[in-house]
């Protein structure tokens, strides 16, 4: 594989968090699994030694002087470790820049300081029983009084929803006139009306709390309004592809990994005298994904420097999120199959590596979208062919 390239204080920094990982998450991770949700000491622990939510400036508590390469070693080395169901990247990296990229600076103050040590725990709703990826289909409304709004609704597979302390809400403002007119709510733990549902059973992923949550006539004051009405659907677009280009690095990673478990299996189990890895069929299978593997990887890393630059498109963030998503999911398949009866089995970290898989073609945009998102801009009229381009 082509060398990536990190600097030498990002080295130390992925050194030193697989080191906490190591120490303070992965001897946990089982018992969190049984009971289906991560210890909130976990943010808190993460959150003492800096590795929670790194990004803000110092006056909120974060390093300042930030490359999201950081945070890609904090998701990579997650998934390496099989911390994966432990969604820390959800309330550091997708929700918490909300507020200071939306919020005011009073929001900022009040609420990033926490989420930075770990004391307040982050989550975003959106999705609803009806309404995934079509946010024009959403139900939940937002009634307008004097000095408060008035939001009614139910959202449904919201991660981090049992853990929350504080969940950006999207509601519908004007759903007679508008269904895109929406708006971002900050609903807090303990507001009246505000209740959680069950913390439901999933397929994979079982530390990760993906709770449903209700809002019954839940008085959100003014103040906890997220940048200004309206706007709300405009603002859930522009994160989008920050939020697929963060699922593509923790898909890859995880997808590494599960070719890492397969190759060290098949070179030590035999069949008919001989070693799983001497038969042609595991070196050809095994061949194909290690190179498209490392050209991912490639993309990725590029998507990256070019997220840091200020340069990554939504298309080019779904093209990312497109090919890792299934990536993950064929190499832990291939896994599974090399493995033979022992990928079934729950004790191999494959077979747990192909039931997490499962998901990532679905969330944060299906397969399908991601393809409608990528054809309508190499099939428009703004196409440009390769030989003419500026590189």
């Amino acid at each position: 594989m082509l060398p990536r390239i990190f600097t030498e204080e990002q080295q130390m920094f992925r050194e030193a968090y697989r080191k906490f990982l190591a120490n303070e998450i992965v001897p946990h991770m089982e018992e969190w699994r049984e009971q289906g949700r991560v210890d909130r000491s976990a943010f808190k622990k993460a959150g003492e030694q800096g590795f929670l939510m790194i990004w803000p400036d110092e006056k909120y508590g974060g390093m300042g002087d930030y490359d999201f390469r950081f945070e890609q070693i904090i998701m990579e080395e997650c998934a390496y470790a099989r911390c994966g169901d432990w969604y820390a990247t959800l309330h550091s990296r997708l929700v918490g820049p909300y507020f200071t990229r939306f919020g005011s600076e009073e929001q900022c103050m009040r609420f990033l300081p926490k989420c930075v040590s770990g004391d307040t725990i982050l989550a975003i709703a959106m999705t609803e029983p009806d309404a995934g990826s079509d946010l024009a289909g959403m139900r939940s409304v937002a009634v307008e009084k004097d000095d408060h709004w008035v939001l009614n609704g139910s959202k449904t597979y919201i991660s981090n929803g049992i853990n929350a302390d504080v969940v950006i809400v999207a509601a519908k403002t004007d759903p007679e006139n508008n269904p895109h007119a929406m708006t971002l709510f900050i609903v807090e733990r303990g507001m009246e009306g505000f209740e959680r549902g069950r913390n439901l059973k999933k397929m994979g992923l079982k530390a990760q709390d993906t709770a449903e949550l209700f809002f019954n006539d839940v008085k959100v004051p003014k103040e906890n309004v997220l940048g200004e009405p309206g706007k709300g659907f405009i603002y859930l677009m522009e994160g989008l592809a920050e939020e697929r280009l963060i699922g593509a690095v923790g898909y890859l990673a995880a997808a590494q990994l599960s070719w890492d478990l397969t190759q060290a299996f098949v070179l030590e189990r035999k069949v008919f005298g001989k070693r799983i890895a001497d038969m042609q069929n595991t070196q050809f299978k095994l061949a194909e994904l290690r190179t498209e593997l490392d050209i991912a990887q490639c993309f990725v890393d590029q998507c990256v420097a070019a997220f840091s630059a200020g340069m990554l498109t939504a298309v080019d963030a779904a093209k990312a999120k497109l090919v890792t998503s299934e990536l993950q999911l064929k190499v832990a398949d291939v896994g599974v199959h090399l493995h033979g009866g022992a990928g079934y089995m729950d004790e191999y970290p494959i077979s747990r590596q192909f039931t997490d898989a499962k998901i990532a073609p679905i969330y944060a945009g299906t397969s399908e979208v991601m393809k409608l998102i990528i054809s309508r801009e190499c099939l428009s009229d703004k196409y440009t062919p390769f030989n003419t381009r500026n590189f």
